[in-house]
């Protein structure tokens, strides 16, 4: 009976501690370096009013871009104000926003689909997903939480959130990330018009890219593209780049930009706008003695070691690595192109790209384009 006694007995003499004069004074206060004046003393409302050191967290650099393979940094600082004497224990916490859930600034709703990415304290640290074994913290100096990033991929592409918490403190900043590459419009074997969203998203995969996000589209427009055809992006809605206003691509009364069909049912059948960054390997052109088919050239390429090239392989080969070749070669999807970063007669039209034969009998004879 009396240990249930005890904790009354405890509670009632600080009580009456309290109500002796001074008595206030008598009840060793919690510290944590900071001053917050008396709850009884706020509005009425329970509220703290925060009278202390202020803490700040800064990124110099609102946006990064790399090429996929690389590694890459998020520049993220945090400081008081005024300066502290000697450090305190923060916890930093990164997150991520993939680039085709991005539809508008920072917001509570998008912070809530935000993935997390690495929580650290100290000297401890934890990474998660696909990002685990890929992240660390630079900490090159006191205050930097930059997000260092390796072996960068397609799909790593967002808005990511650093988190600086200290007790009541919390504060952050977003940085953005973008990959350097090539866009290209990508249709079904079977004729225009035959994915679906999810179809569209598996067909990019195929090729060694994935789906382009409405930034890159828009980027790659205004670097010149310019297709005639619909295609899904990342964030579920159907577009097209015009360049050149013209019938039946909107009008000639339409002035060039993005044409969007909007979000679309993901059932719905399109072509697709895929995205591709730099590639590991490298893509050539293998000198053979004779033409091939396409059965010939898959057996050609693994005959010299490698592999028969991807779609998205070559024009990332002709696009961050200058390939250029006026010999139409097999693709792994059994399409026929050639890169052109030279436009000379009999290679085609008068600018630079990847020109396609579209999809041959597989008994044709053609050139083939490998990838080491």
């Amino acid at each position: 009976m009396l240990s249930l006694l005890r904790p009354l007995l405890v509670a009632c003499c600080l009580y009456l501690l309290m109500l002796l004069p001074g008595g206030q004074g008598r009840i060793p206060a919690y510290n944590n370096g900071f001053h917050y004046q008396d709850i009884s003393n706020g509005n009425g409302n329970g509220e703290i009013y925060f009278n202390g050191v202020r803490l700040h967290v800064e990124s110099p650099e609102p946006a990064v871009s790399a090429t996929r393979g690389s590694s890459v940094t998020l520049p993220c600082h945090y400081h008081y104000e005024p300066e502290l004497a000697t450090p305190r224990r923060t916890r930093v916490k990164w997150s991520w926003l993939p680039a085709n859930t991005i539809t508008a600034p920072v917001s509570p709703a998008a912070s809530a689909r935000e993935t997390e990415v690495m929580v650290a304290m100290g000297n401890r640290h934890r990474s998660y997903g696909s990002f685990r074994g890929r992240v660390r913290l630079r900490r090159s100096a006191p205050g930097d939480m930059s997000l260092v990033i390796n072996e960068l991929q397609l799909n790593d592409t967002g808005r990511y959130r650093c988190e600086v918490i200290d007790g009541l403190e919390d504060e952050s900043v977003t940085v953005e990330l973008e990959l350097r590459g090539v866009v290209f419009p990508y249709h079904s074997q079977e004729g225009r018009y035959r994915f679906n969203f999810f179809g569209a998203h598996q067909a990019c995969q195929d090729q060694d890219a994935t789906l382009a996000t409405f930034e890159q589209l828009f980027t790659a427009w205004e670097e010149g593209l310019d297709w005639c055809n619909a295609g899904w992006l990342a964030d579920g809605t159907v577009q097209y780049p015009i360049t050149d206003p013209r019938e039946g691509c909107g009008g000639v009364d339409l002035a060039p930009g993005l044409r969007s069909y909007g979000q679309r049912h993901h059932l719905l059948q399109y072509d697709a706008f895929c995205f591709s960054g730099a590639v590991k390997g490298t893509v050539y052109f293998l000198k053979h003695p004779a033409k091939l088919n396409f059965t010939e050239a898959v057996q050609a390429c693994a005959s010299d070691g490698s592999e028969i090239a991807k779609v998205g392989q070559l024009y990332a080969a002709w696009r961050l690595m200058g390939l250029d070749r006026c010999d139409a070669g097999w693709l792994a999807d059994g399409s026929v192109r050639y890169p052109i970063t030279k436009a000379r007669a009999n290679c085609g039209p008068p600018e630079p790209g990847v020109r396609s034969f579209g999809f041959p009998p597989w008994y044709q004879k053609f050139g083939v384009y490998c990838y080491r």
